[in-house]
C-alpha cells in the first residue's frame, strides 16, 4: 500500500538533481540511502519517525514534516518548482506548423 503525503518534500541529492519525497516509501529510500558516516541522531529521530508512520504508530503527515525537517536542518530542502516548459501540453496542436 503506497502512503502518500498531501504534498511532495523536495530535497537537493547534488548540485543539479532534485529528489522529489512524494510518500513514506520515498523518503524511507532517501534515508536508508544516506550515507553512513554522515549519519546522526536527526537522521536516526527521523528514520524513526518514518518506519512508525509505516506501521501506522504515527500519521502519514507527522512523517512528511519529519522528511522535512530533516532537508531543511541537513541544508537540501528546496522550494517546490514551478512549472517546466516541459510539464505544459500545447493546445495549439503539439508545436506543427501547416505548410
Amino acid at each position: 500500500m503506497l502512503r502518500v503525503f498531501d504534498r511532495p518534500v523536495y530535497l537537493k541529492e547534488s548540485r543539479e538533481l532534485v529528489r522529489e519525497i512524494t510518500c513514506l516509501e520515498d523518503a524511507i529510500d532517501f534515508l536508508e540511502e544516506w550515507p553512513q558516516r554522515d549519519r546522526d541522531i536527526v537522521h536516526d529521530a527521523t528514520l524513526k519517525t518514518c518506519y512508525m508512520a509505516w506501521d501506522g504508530h504515527k500519521p502519514i503527515g507527522v512523517a512528511r514534516d519529519a522528511i522535512r525537517s530533516f532537508g531543511r536542518m541537513k541544508g537540501i530542502l528546496m522550494k517546490s518548482p514551478g512549472v517546466q516548459p516541459w510539464m505544459i501540453r500545447s493546445r495549439s496542436g503539439g508545436g506543427r506548423v501547416s505548410a
